[in-house]
C-alpha cells in the first residue's frame, strides 16, 4: 500500500436505493467495506491470506458524513487508503464520489490508484479496526506477522 488512494468503481445497483430514489445511507458502509477489501487485495493483503495466518480485523468504529445523494445507475468511485496505524490498530479513510461516465469507462476511472480523489463528493468516512488472533485477543502485528506489518507501514 502507499499514501495513494485506491479507487474502486461501480454503478449504483437498484437494490441499494430506497423509495425516494436515492441510495440508502446504510449502503455506504457496505460500499466502504467492499472498497477496503479491494484496496487490501491490491496491495497483497487479502482477508483470506490474513485469516490463514491466524488473524482477524474486526471493526471497532465507523464514521460517515453524508454530503449529497447518489441515485440508481450513477457511476461511483470509492477512494480508500490506510490513514493511520499502530501495531494493533488500523484505520482507513474513504471518499464516495460520483464520477462521469467518461471517467468510469475510459479515463481516470480505470486507474487503481489516484493521488487525490476526484468527482463530486457524496460521503466520506473512516473505519477503525483492531488486529486480533483466533481467540479474539489483541495481536501486535509488528511481532506476530512482521510481513503484514511491513506492507501496512508502506501505506501511510
Amino acid at each position: 500500500m502507499t499514501h495513494m488512494w485506491h479507487q474502486t468503481n461501480f454503478r449504483v445497483p437498484y437494490k441499494d436505493t430506497d423509495r425516494m430514489g436515492v441510495v440508502h445511507h446504510g449502503n455506504y458502509i457496505t460500499w466502504f467495506e467492499n472498497a477496503r477489501t479491494e484496496c487490501m487485495r491490491h496491495y497483497g493483503l487479502t482477508y483470506s491470506k490474513v485469516e490463514s495466518l491466524g488473524f482477524l480485523l474486526p471493526v471497532l468504529d465507523v464514521n460517515v458524513t453524508y454530503k449529497k445523494s447518489a441515485r440508481y445507475d450513477d457511476c461511483i468511485a470509492i477512494f480508500t487508503r490506510a490513514s493511520s496505524y499502530s501495531p494493533v490498530k488500523l484505520e482507513f479513510a474513504y471518499e464516495a464520489r460520483k464520477i462521469s461516465e467518461e471517467e468510469f469507462l475510459h479515463g481516470k476511472g480505470n486507474e487503481a490508484e489516484a493521488e487525490e480523489p476526484f468527482g463530486e463528493l457524496l460521503a466520506k468516512g473512516t473505519t477503525m479496526h483492531m488486529w486480533v488472533n483466533q481467540e479474539w485477543k489483541p495481536a501486535r502485528m509488528d511481532k506476530a506477522a512482521p510481513e503484514v506489518y511491513a506492507v501496512i507501514q508502506n501505506t501511510v
